[in-house]
């Protein structure tokens, strides 16, 4: 299997060197990176996105903390007086914390994956947004090629484009009228030219 992508991730680099090749010899190519994680963490619509997140399963999160600090105070208390209860009244309060620990169990795993599903359908939506953002400003700067850093062993920081990238996203934000959240704007980013 390793070696059949390598064979395949050769033969890529092969037609992208001979595509790269076939260019005239006065024309050289204008190859820029972008690094989507740093996109993602540092755009305005990412800060965004991960709010709107927080905001609307804070409330969730709030119940299963208080729900785990009643199992807990449960167990304590039938820790302290399980010897002085007797045979019924512990049976019963052992049920009790079994009950609520399957319960918090259950809410728990809702909870995990109802944030999972809605952080994959979010992801989605920036993911097409900062993909048009890249496309958008390569073409307006003329690049020739733009690679992502999650398939780049070492590119040179004068490659990097993800600055003025998220510069374009940012301005985009504010045009739109959404105030950025909270956060360290990005400096403005100067064209690299290759």
């Amino acid at each position: 299997m390793k070696r059949l992508i390598r064979a395949k991730l050769a033969v890529w680099l092969i037609a992208a060197c001979g595509a790269l090749a076939a260019l005239p010899a006065w024309a050289e190519p204008k190859i820029g990176v972008v690094d989507p994680q740093r996109l993602l963490e540092e755009s305005p619509q990412g800060k965004a996105m991960l709010d709107a997140m927080r905001t609307e399963f804070a409330p969730r999160e709030r119940t299963l903390q208080a729900q785990q600090q009643a199992l807990k105070a449960k167990q304590d208390k039938l820790q302290k007086d399980g010897a002085t209860m007797t045979d019924e009244q512990r049976t019963r309060a052992e049920k009790e914390l079994r009950d609520g620990a399957r319960d918090f169990e259950r809410a728990r795993s809702e909870f995990q994956d109802d944030i999972s599903a809605r952080r994959n359908e979010e992801m989605s939506r920036l993911q097409k947004t900062l993909g048009e953002e890249v496309r958008t400003y390569a073409k307006a700067q003329s690049f020739d090629v733009v690679l992502s850093t999650e398939g780049v062993v070492y590119a040179g920081p004068a490659f990097d484009i993800t600055p003025a990238v998220l510069a374009g996203l940012q301005a985009r934000n504010a045009a739109s009228g959404t105030a950025p959240p909270a956060g360290k704007p990005a400096p403005p980013a100067k064209p690299q030219t290759h």
